[in-house]
Order: structure tokens, then sequence, then C-alpha cells
């Protein structure tokens, strides 16, 4: 009996010592087998199995991984310190490498990362650093990715954080940039009054040309109006010394003054006349009816002259 209870304590202890051997791998990892300190082989992700004592897995994480370069000081072209902060995205692509071939690829990544970051930003200014960050994160880049490839590491991308300079030459910066920004505003201003003026000049010219235009216009309809009523007064008069000599042959001349007559005194012309005269007499000397009354006198007082001349003659023969 006591037997059995031994056999059957040896079989569990059998079962659980065996059961000590089971290893599972997550996704995000892969197994190192070592088995007496030796290197067996490399497990992935799932159910594996090891011989407990004499076998140990090591686990390796396949995944991205960051690493902070921590600032440090980095003296650029133009002499001047400059603090300088970047990150490095890295993969293990090889675990047995990462294992073996490097103590601590963490730490050899950093210190390789840093001395990178001074050698590339120091063949550049300050000013240049700041303005051409994508092709240092290039650079570095590529550095490590050719010097880590026997780590079994692939350097993904390298981003720089921030370049700053000293305090002093900061501020000895943004004083240029404050000039600069001055001087933009001061031009943009200086642009807007040009326009302005020049949209003002524009537009008293426009007017200018249209008050022209309109007194061109005005000019040239009162030409028109004038000729228009000219050629209708002539062609008025023309009429009417049509119908004069049709019917007033004998008394054209006789209507024309009194139509000369009433045209003076419609107009309020004022007419001078001597103490001696009559104002009958004067408005008949303007419409001409006074000289032909002196004129039928005369021929009136001609006609015995001839009638006695006629007789003369008579006694004679």
């Amino acid at each position: 009996m006591d037997a059995l209870y031994i056999v059957l304590i040896v079989i569990a202890m059998l079962i659980l010592f065996l059961l000590t051997g089971i290893r599972i791998v997550r996704p995000t990892h892969q197994g190192l087998i070592e088995r007496f300190g030796k290197y067996q082989r490399t497990t992935n992700a799932g159910f594996n199995y090891i011989i407990p004592v004499v076998d140990r897995m090591v686990y390796v994480n396949i995944t991205e991984q960051m690493v902070d370069v921590a600032r440090q000081t980095v003296i650029t072209k133009d002499k001047l310190n400059a603090e300088v902060d970047a990150l490095v995205y890295y993969q293990i692509v090889d675990a047995k490498a990462s294992a073996y071939n490097v103590d601590n690829h963490r730490i050899q990544l950093t210190s390789l990362a840093r001395t990178t970051l001074r050698a590339v930003i120091g063949k550049m200014t300050l000013t240049e650093a700041n303005e051409n960050r994508n092709e240092i994160n290039a650079q570095v880049e590529g550095i490590l990715g050719k010097e880590t490839k026997s780590y079994g590491v692939n350097v993904l991308r390298v981003e720089i954080q921030s370049i700053d300079p000293p305090h002093d030459v900061q501020m000895a910066m943004n004083e240029v940039v404050k000039a600069e920004q001055k001087k933009i505003a001061a031009t943009d201003i200086a642009n807007a009054l040009e326009i302005e003026s020049d949209g003002k000049r524009r537009a008293l010219i426009k007017e200018a040309e249209g008050f022209r235009e309109a007194q061109i216009l005005k000019a040239q309809g009162e030409a028109s109006a004038i000729v228009t009523v000219a050629e209708a007064e002539a062609e008025a008069i023309k009429k009417v010394s049509e119908s004069s000599r049709t019917y007033f042959k004998e008394g054209a001349v006789e209507y024309k003054r009194l139509e000369t007559t009433e045209a003076s005194l419609k107009n309020n012309s004022k007419i001078v006349i001597d103490g001696n005269s009559s104002l009958v007499n004067v408005i008949g000397d303007l419409s001409g009816l006074r000289s032909m009354e002196r004129e039928e006198k005369t021929i009136i007082a001609e006609k015995p002259v001839i009638a006695m001349e006629t007789k003369s003659v008579v006694k004679k023969k």
C-alpha cells in the first residue's frame, strides 16, 4: 500500500515536471531556446515545449519599438551650441542576432544615434539645421540602418523633436524675426496705400472722362438742336418767301419790314426817338410805311407837273 502511494506520488511529480516545460509564445514575440546555455532554435507564436531544467526560452519583442535619444549639446558649423532631441523607431527582424550579436541593442542604438546626430548636424549651420530637418532625419536613418544590420535591427525612421539654440541666440533670432515681420507689414501697408491711391486716381480719371464725354454729348446735342432749328427756320423762311412771291408779289418787301417791326416790338427792344418826332412816325419808319407814304406823295405830286408839261407841248404845236 505504501509502495503504491509512493508510485503515485512519483508519477504526479513527473507529470508536474513535464508540464513545466510548456511555453506559450505571444504573436508579438519570438522565443530563443537554449540548451545548457547553447542556442538551439527560434520559436514562433503559439504552443512550444522545452525540456525542463535542460532547456531555457528567451523572449524577444519583434514589434515596432521607440528609443528616446536624450537631449544633447551639438556644436553647429557656425560655432553655436544647439540642444538636440530626437526619437528613433526600430523593429527587430532577427531575434537571434539581436540577442547574441550585441550586448544590449537598445543602449547600442541610442549611443549610435547620439554620435550620428552630432556628426550630421555639426556639418550645418543652425539655420540650415532648422530648415533641413527632413534631410537630417534621412541621413541619420540611413547611417543607423547600415550600422545596425548586424544587430538584427531595422531602423524604421528618425524624428528630430527640437533643435534649440542658446537663450541669447534665441532672443536675437526672435528680434530678427520681429524686424522681418515689421518690414513685411510695412511693405504690405505701403502696397495697400499705393493700390488705394492708384484706385482713387483711376476713379478721378474715369470721372473726368465721364464728365468730358457728357459735355461732348451735350455740346453735340445742342449743336444738333441748333442745326435742326436753323434748318427749320430756313425752311420756314423759304416757305414764307415762296408764298410772298406767289401771293404778295407787290408787297413782299413791305411784309418783311412789318415782320421785322413785329419781332422788334415782341422782344421788348428799346427805341430812342427825338423829341420832335412822333412814336407813330418812328414805328412807321421801322416798318417802312412812312417811306411808302412819302413815295406815294412824291408820285402824286409829280403827276401834275407831267400833265403841265404835256399841255405846254400841245400849245406850242
